[in-house]
């Protein structure tokens, strides 16, 4: 298994890990400014003026559900928050992220193959989901299939542009490729989205990738 750090000058630059998913799909779209349509119409009520007035009334979940059960429970009891998240995916209940969020804990399990598993299913589930991609993307790093590791990075960078920690990895792995160009521009990038981080490491690279390329006369 490929190590999951870039030597540099006797030290070690360790990767981003995975990323979980925090909150349900209609939280998360809420928070990115996106339309939350889970809303009904009760015409036997009133709100505004005149005939055509109606009222449309919002209904909040009475129970906590399933994936968010598992999400309180992850940090204390593994094991049954991993059921918790097998419940959700049974009912349809953010199952793309309760995918994601199960292979990061076959991940620490050391159960690699059904960490592929889960994040392949979270990305038939949901072919634009960022974390999946960034975590497949991750596995893949980390197992030494650089060529699949670049494309779902590739493709999570196109989902979510501005991820820093996502352009981090990337110019680990354009490191380890060789192609210091690349990594350049994915580490300026990092930089860029990140400038109030103190991170000494990544100057550090970025300064003898800079070195290490022969600038054109």
């Amino acid at each position: 298994m490929l190590g999951n750090v870039v030597p540099l000058t006797g030290k070690s630059v360790p990767k981003f890990g995975f990323k979980r998913v925090l909150r349900r799909k209609s939280a998360r779209m809420e928070a990115e400014g996106q339309l939350n349509l889970f809303t009904a119409v009760d015409e036997g009520a009133a709100i505004g003026f005149g005939r055509g007035r109606r009222s449309i009334v919002v209904r909040f979940p009475t129970a906590v559900s399933p994936f968010e059960e598992a999400l309180l429970l992850e940090d204390r009891d593994e094991d049954l928050a991993a059921n918790r998240y097998w419940k959700a995916i049974t009912d349809g209940d953010s199952v793309a992220d309760a995918y994601n969020n199960l292979g990061i804990i076959e991940c620490r399990r050391g159960s690699v193959g059904k960490a592929f598993n889960c994040f392949t299913n979270a990305l038939e589930s949901d072919p634009r989901h960022f974390e999946a991609h960034y975590n497949v993307a991750n596995l893949y790093f980390e197992t030494g299939d650089l060529r699949l590791a670049k494309l779902h990075y590739g493709i999570a960078a196109e989902i979510r542009p501005t991820d820093p920690k996502l352009f981090f990895n990337l110019a680990l792995l354009n490191t380890i490729k060789g192609d210091f160009r690349a990594a350049i521009s994915a580490l300026s990038l990092y930089r860029e989205l990140a400038p109030d981080a103190e991170d000494v490491p990544a100057d550090e690279l970025l300064g003898i990738l800079r070195r290490s390329v022969v600038q054109p006369r």
